[in-house]
């Protein structure tokens, strides 16, 4: 049960998700809008707003979907983030979009192991492996970037069941042909900010918060290294 009020958001990757939990009641967008986030995300803001007769000083912390993902939408979820908190001196707190869709996994299925993925272009994947503790999904090891056809025992675990989530298997459902406790998901394919609502409050009551100021993207894949491809950041 959420007792916070919280605003979250994630551009990170094509799909555009806006929650705001409010005495009680949570208002909730979601829509794939690939390159018409930066146009949409403000004036839905507004609209989450006055359908739950809220004002952003009345919330206590707003969450952000950290990456990884595209580039240009893991800046647009920070920059709407740290703006929103700047007006209002609200803290922030940043969520994996990884961890988003594991902790999507356990609440609507009770997946306790869950290996969520991205499409990271260029014939990789951002990939981790979350557990179920006390009602959060937790990092197994650490987030990374992998060739799908790389993926063996040092990254997926075969002694429990498990299921896969993300754009990453949907791409390359092969990926996960020799993992016989492993199933796919195909329901979750994206990151919906309603699953950074436990993660979001958790952190705000603990403390984890960050001013504005210091909110931080995670790419995971250095910038460097990225080739830019057309319509694909």
């Amino acid at each position: 049960m959420i007792k916070s009020n919280i605003l979250a958001l994630d551009a990170s990757t094509e799909a555009l998700s806006i929650v705001l939990h409010f005495q009680g009641q949570t208002f909730h967008h979601f829509e794939e809008c690939p390159q018409q986030h930066s146009q949409k995300i403000l004036p839905l803001v507004d609209e989450l707003l006055t359908k739950a007769n809220c004002k952003l000083k009345d919330l206590d912390v707003i969450g952000f979907g950290q990456g990884p993902g595209s580039f240009t939408g893991v800046r647009i979820s920070v920059a709407i983030a740290q703006g929103l908190a700047y007006s209002t001196n609200l803290p922030l707190v940043g969520v994996s979009t990884l961890a988003i869709m594991a902790q999507q996994a356990f609440e609507q299925n009770g997946s306790l192991s869950v290996y969520p993925s991205i499409d990271a272009r260029m014939g990789e994947i951002y990939f981790a492996h979350y557990q179920a503790q006390n009602n959060l999904m937790l990092l197994v090891n650490q987030e990374c970037v992998i060739k799908p056809d790389l993926l063996n025992n040092d990254y997926i675990a075969t002694s429990e069941p498990s299921v896969a989530v993300g754009t990453g298997f949907k791409t390359y459902p092969d990926a996960l042909n020799d993992f016989e406790n492993v199933t796919i998901n195909t329901d979750i394919t994206l990151p919906d900010a309603r699953y950074m609502l436990a993660h979001v409050e958790a952190a705000f009551l603990a403390g984890d918060v960050v001013k504005a100021s210091d909110a931080q993207p995670k790419y995971v894949r250095d910038t460097v290294t990225w080739k830019k491809l057309p319509g694909r950041e």
